[in-house]
């Protein structure tokens, strides 16, 4: 069987670390590359140095023998691209990274291509395939007896820095609540097994990027919030935000309670950024505490060190890409489709107009 081929459409610091995955499955490889920015592309070719680098968004989504493209640019070409795409090559998988739009208005745009587009488009939520995210998942109708609250709390570090700093600005990303939160208004869904029908949030800029200036411009994006989500079923989740918090042991803290109990899961951050004088990085844990018996049950999982050094989520990139490969070759379903994806974004969008209204939004 011929090697599974990517075109990758943007290769910033998200798309070096799709490059290492994506050189860890087995028979797959990366065809060729667009990448304006020339550091960018150089530290790109570093990895992938047998790769075509095209000098086109064109010529990308014409290069031969694609199996599929890879979308890494900044949020706000997400929705265009994808257009161009399709009115190409509507035969072509799509994987694309989050989040899938910004703008309300093209939340139209995502839906014609769901009707149009005749190819697997795949939205790239990596946190659900982190393996003690995975594990969570797995156990949580057996732990809790059917989730009744779910909590998800995140203290990592601020916003890196970007080419040409376009995370800085919410009209670039959708703002924080949709940039970087919705793999979490996803995992909620994914969780619950429902869809929201009320969301309240307060949040806003408290610590970071205050100092900064481009341009003539002072960064406008978010940096700290609490958001509520209500569901059909009468359940509620909740997510803790915090992006000045990269000196705490585990950056993912992920809770759910039912009449029968409770499961948590600790997630640590990326091991580039634990101190060296504190030893080994931590390891994720699993903890089960039933009502009866009474007593918590922890669990490590670990995950592959390969994987580990491949990228900043924990493995889940390259398992999000086994499960892709799988799928558009035929042998599994398509996990985040873009109705997944687009209910991420509508979650944070109406996050984000409920923090700036002080009231809540029903969708």
């Amino acid at each position: 069987m011929a090697p599974f081929t990517y075109g990758i459409l943007g290769c910033g610091m998200m798309g070096g670390e799709h490059i290492r995955n994506i050189a860890l499955l087995d028979n797959a490889c990366v065809g060729a590359i667009y990448e304006p920015d020339a550091g960018m592309a150089a530290a790109a070719k570093a990895l992938a140095p047998d790769v075509v680098f095209v000098a086109s968004e064109a010529e990308l989504i014409g290069f031969p023998n694609l199996d599929a493209i890879l979308v890494v640019s900044p949020n706000h070409c997400h929705a265009a691209q994808l257009e161009a795409i399709s009115a190409a090559r509507p035969d072509i998988a799509i994987l694309v990274e989050k989040p899938l739009f910004t703008d309300p208005k093209d939340a139209k745009r995502i839906d014609a291509l769901r009707q149009s587009h005749e190819a697997p488009i795949w939205v790239a939520m990596e946190y659900r395939y982190m393996p003690p995210i995975a594990a969570l998942l797995e156990k949580l109708e057996s732990a809790t007896g059917g989730v009744k609250m779910l909590t998800i709390r995140e203290h990592r570090f601020p916003f890196l820095s970007k080419v040409g700093d376009w995370n800085r600005f919410n009209q670039n990303t959708g703002g924080t609540l949709v940039e970087k939160c919705c793999h979490f208004f996803d995992l909620m869904r994914v969780a619950l097994g429902r869809d929201p029908v009320r969301v309240m949030a307060s949040a806003g800029q408290a610590v970071n990027h205050l100092e900064e200036c481009y341009d003539g411009e002072v960064p406008d994006i978010w940096d700290s919030g609490y958001v509520i989500v209500e569901f059909a079923n009468g359940v509620r989740a909740m997510l803790e935000l915090c992006m000045f918090a990269e000196g705490a042991r585990y950056q993912e803290e992920i809770s759910a309670v039912g009449p029968d109990g409770k499961i948590e899961v600790f997630v640590p951050g990326p091991g580039r950024f634990w101190p060296e004088h504190l030893g080994a990085p931590p390891i994720a844990r699993l903890v089960e505490s039933p009502r009866s018996p009474m007593g918590p049950v922890e669990h490590e999982i670990p995950v592959d060190p390969a994987l580990l050094s491949a990228g900043d989520h924990n493995g889940s990139t390259f398992y999000q890409h086994q499960r892709f490969v799988e799928a558009v070759r035929g042998e599994g379903s398509i996990d985040v489709t873009l109705e997944d994806g687009a209910w991420a974004v509508r979650i944070g969008q109406a996050a984000q107009q409920s923090a700036i209204l002080g009231e809540a939004v029903v969708l």
